[in-house]
């Protein structure tokens, strides 16, 4: 009897995307280099204003950076302050929250810095020295798919520690508390 891939693992049905990225992502190397005579990937250019939300991440409503949309923000732990790690076939998954005015705007009580780092994609909004992203695997505002991926990509939350502090990665669960 012929079964099809869902009847042999029912959770594909559920949970292909992120599994499908997950592979992409490791088949294509987060940091490799983009071929000659390719295009630039997609960035997403934010307008000048970064929101407060909230998302369920791990069965937990959190509160969350989002863009001007509703998006859920992150984070990858392999960026330093001043330069993506993710760029390729990375930056294809994970488009680099850019702005275009040069600026960003901090909603009321948050009490970390948002800043605007010039880098490979052009002027990419950071939050305490992260720089920051959106998911493509994240199809409407509220979701938060991209948590945990690689156990290098996290949801960017109000408490996110500044980047090269002992907790702004590892233990903490990517919250950096």
């Amino acid at each position: 009897m012929n079964t099809t891939p869902y009847q042999r693992a029912p959770w594909l049905r559920t949970h292909s995307w992120p599994v499908l990225t997950a592979a992409a992502v490791l088949l294509t190397g987060c940091g490799a280099a983009q071929a000659s005579g390719g295009s630039t990937p997609q960035a997403h250019t934010a307008s000048s204003s970064v929101q407060l939300g909230r998302v369920t991440v791990a069965g937990k409503s959190e509160k969350v950076l989002e863009n001007s949309s509703g998006y859920t923000l992150y984070y990858f732990t392999k960026d330093t302050a001043s330069k993506s790690a993710c760029t390729g076939a990375c930056a294809a998954i994970w488009h680099p929250l850019l702005t275009k005015s040069g600026s960003v705007s901090a909603p009321k009580g948050l009490s970390g810095t948002l800043a605007v780092v010039k880098d490979s994609h052009g002027s990419q909004v950071a939050y305490n020295g992260h720089l920051l992203y959106l998911y493509s695997g994240d199809h409407h505002s509220g979701e938060a798919k991209g948590q945990g991926i690689l156990n290098e990509w996290w949801v960017a939350t109000p408490s996110l520690s500044q980047l090269g502090s002992s907790s702004s990665t590892g233990n903490g669960g990517g919250y950096g508390y």
